[in-house]
This record gives C-alpha cells, sequence and structure tokens, in this order.
C-alpha cells in the first residue's frame, strides 16, 4: 500500500474542534443571573482568553526624546471606605467584570437578607469559578462564607471578588469575614466599595493586607447599584427613595374624573409588585389613602410575606396599620427601612422631588393618550428650564408586554 506523504511543514494543520464543556465543568453549571429590577451589572460571567490567542507583535518605535513631566502624587484618602487613585487603578477591567457578576448574585440576596446587605461574591483560580454566594436569609452566613464553602474551603492563592468590603466585626452568629478570608489565604481580594458601618470602615482591608493578601478597593458602579439601599442608610441615614409612576404617553395618571385604572397592563403590574416585594416601606400620601384606601401589599404568589411597611405622607394621624411621615425631607423615622417606595399620586411626587429625596425614578409608560387628564407630577417648584437638565441619566430601558418601563437614575447616584 503506497502511503500518503507528510504535508510540508509551510502548510498549518488545521486545529482539532474544542470539546464541549461536560455536565459536570464549572462553565455548564454556571447559572445564569436572574433578570434584576435594576441593572447592576455584567449578565454573564467574563471569559478568560484562550493561551493560543494571536499577540500583537511589538513594533520598534524610534526613541525620541520626551519632555520632562512632574509625577503627580495622589491625594490622600479621609475616607477609607473611598478608594485613592492608585487602589481603583490596580482593578483591572476583568476585574470589573467578575464583580458585576458578582453583584448580579447580590441582588439575588434581596430581600431575604434583611436587615443585612445583599453582597455578593466569587472565588476565582485559573479562571475557574471555584464557589460564589450571596447573603443567606436573616443575613448570615455571609456571602464570603458561602463562597468559601462551595469551593471547599480550600481558596488559597485565589482571587476573591466580593461586593462589598468584608466586615471586620464578630458577631454571635458568625465570624467576621475578614478574618475567615485571613486563614484562607487567598492571593487578592477585590472589594467593589467600601463598607461606611463604623464596625468596620477599612478595617476589614487592614485586617487583610496585615495577613499579606493584596487587597484592592475598587470604585465598582454595579458594587455600588447593587448595595445603594445599605450605603443610602449608612451615609445619609435615610432609605433609598425610588418614585414609582405608571404615566399615559401625555404623562397622565389617570382621566379627569379619577378613573386610573388601569393605566398599564398585566404585565407591568406583576413587576410593580416585584418592586415592592424588594422594598422595606412603601409611601402614598393621605389623598390616596382615603380615596383609594390602597392595600399597598405583594400579591404574587409565594411573596406575599414580603409585602412592605406601609407609610402615609401625611401632617395628621396615620390610620390603624400605617405609620405616618410628616416631610420628605425627613425620613429619619423609618430607621430600619434601606429601600423605600413611593407610589403616591402628583402632590406626593412633587414633594419628594422638590425636596431632594428621590434617588431613582421607575416609570411605566403605556401607549395610550389620555388628552386633558391628571398629571402625573405637580410643580417641582423649578425656577428656569436649565435647572431641570442634568439631573438624571437612564440606567434601564425594557418593555413590558406593550408598556414601557424605563429607570433613571439621580445625577450622582449616590450623593456624598
Amino acid at each position: 500500500m503506497r502511503r500518503s506523504a507528510a504535508p510540508p511543514a509551510s502548510i498549518p494543520t488545521k486545529p482539532a474542534p474544542r470539546a464541549r464543556p461536560n455536565a459536570g465543568s464549572t462553565s455548564a453549571t454556571w447559572p445564569r443571573p436572574a433578570p434584576a429590577l435594576f441593572p447592576v451589572g455584567a449578565r454573564s460571567i467574563p471569559r478568560r482568553a484562550p493561551s493560543s490567542a494571536p499577540t500583537r507583535p511589538n513594533r520598534a518605535r524610534p526613541n525620541r526624546a520626551r519632555p520632562h513631566r512632574a509625577r503627580l502624587k495622589p491625594r490622600p484618602v479621609t475616607d477609607p471606605s473611598r478608594p485613592s487613585l492608585t487602589q481603583a487603578s490596580k482593578a483591572s477591567a476583568q476585574d470589573r467584570r467578575w464583580l458585576a457578576a458578582a453583584a448580579a448574585l447580590g441582588v439575588r440576596a434581596r430581600p431575604l437578607s434583611r436587615p443585612n446587605p445583599a453582597v455578593g461574591a466569587i472565588i476565582v483560580r485559573g479562571g475557574k469559578v471555584l464557589g460564589r454566594g450571596w447573603t443567606a436569609a436573616g443575613g448570615r452566613p455571609h456571602a464570603e462564607a458561602v463562597a468559601s464553602a462551595e469551593a471547599g474551603g480550600s481558596i488559597h492563592g485565589s482571587t476573591v471578588y466580593v461586593t462589598l468590603e468584608p466586615c471586620a466585626h464578630e458577631s454571635r452568629r458568625g465570624p467576621a469575614c475578614a478574618s475567615l478570608l485571613a486563614e484562607a489565604r487567598p492571593a487578592r481580594v477585590v472589594i467593589g466599595c467600601g463598607d461606611p458601618d463604623p464596625r468596620t470602615n477599612g478595617r476589614g482591608i487592614a485586617l487583610l493586607r496585615d495577613a499579606g493578601i493584596d487587597a484592592v478597593l475598587a470604585d465598582c458602579e454595579a458594587s455600588r447599584n447593587s448595595l445603594a439601599g445599605f450605603l443610602t442608610r449608612e451615609r445619609l441615614g435615610r432609605p433609598h427613595v425610588t418614585l414609582k409612576l405608571a404615566l399615559s404617553l401625555d404623562g397622565c395618571i389617570a382621566m379627569a374624573s379619577g378613573e386610573s385604572q388601569w393605566i398599564t397592563g398585566p404585565q407591568a403590574r406583576a413587576h410593580t409588585h416585584m418592586l415592592r416585594a424588594m422594598s422595606d416601606a412603601i409611601l402614598v400620601g393621605s389623598g390616596t389613602v382615603r380615596a383609594d384606601k390602597p392595600r399597598l401589599d405583594v400579591r404574587l404568589p409565594g411573596l406575599e410575606r414580603f409585602s412592605p411597611a406601609r407609610w402615609v405622607l401625611t401632617h395628621g394621624a396615620a390610620p390603624e396599620g400605617w405609620q405616618a411621615v410628616a416631610d420628605p425631607g425627613d425620613l429619619t423615622a423609618m430607621t430600619s427601612a434601606q429601600y423605600l417606595l413611593v407610589e403616591g399620586g402628583a402632590r406626593t411626587a412633587a414633594a419628594f422631588l422638590a425636596a431632594d429625596r428621590v434617588d431613582r425614578l421607575a416609570i411605566y409608560r403605556a401607549p395610550i393618550v389620555i388628552g386633558g387628564g391628571r398629571a402625573g407630577i405637580a410643580d417641582i417648584g423649578l425656577g428656569s428650564l436649565a435647572e431641570a437638565h442634568g439631573r438624571w441619566r437612564m440606567s434601564d430601558s425594557r418593555m413590558l408586554g406593550k408598556d414601557q418601563f424605563c429607570v433613571y437614575e439621580r445625577t450622582p447616584c449616590l450623593p456624598e
């Protein structure tokens, strides 16, 4: 039999096709993050580039003399929970993608983690996910402990991505996460944002660095967005406020007669009940309470127990089963609430906007024109049109059946 000659060395051979991941591999079992109510970051886990990926060749450049430039020294950081420019630059684009994926995991903890923040964590080594976790129901165990347990406790030399600085205080319900990580000896811990809780506030990072671990404090927007309620409560002493509006195309919330059932369709109304389930408190005006006697509960099967506490904006006494607040500018009475959902009428919406107490707008817009109906927002006291610009930025837009759902974040999203 005549044997065929081997191909010349100059002709490249076709590489073997990559094998599909089996059912036991990490990439095959990784669940896609559940669709979030609000955008928090990446929708999938970043992939590591293959080792055979082509690289750009180095091109020789002429050695040109460059003018001397003074080296700028980074400014000192007065708040340990905020990263310096040097710290933030140590977080690569790949780090931020992992943090965005961890933020998507953290959202799964809401509202089960009450009263603790909903934190997400991912442990990676060599581009492979060893463990993932989010804050458990009731607040313990924390996300880092859950992810470490899923990894089998062996995370030496790995990188831990966590949306919030690991806690530094001991508790009867569990050890400090910073101490737990210091004993586990990962190579790096990349932190989405600092913890303003005075019991931690930089101490968690210090514990990690004292243990020889490279702790990087990144300024990650996805992490901050996923923890907006906790950060607003700790820094500003009030809940994070979302103003929800269901409008027609011409900005009406009802007919001139007051008829408002229903402006939006069933998908949008079901989404509103999800917003309620994710909130600690819900507020309407006294006029809405008198006219509609709303239940303001969650009526989705299996989520009824997550109905938020009911508040009314009034200078008088609150009805039975309600709590009262008189001034939108003073929400200190809501001591335990991290997220407040405002569903009031035009005057209630205007009162919160005029008091500069709205952090997020959640607008459902139906494809209908009412004409001459009741406006969604009353006068908020703007002196000129220029004052209205630059206050909001769109962060999400999607269709819910025939209705459009848009989310607008305050600029800046979280005031200092």
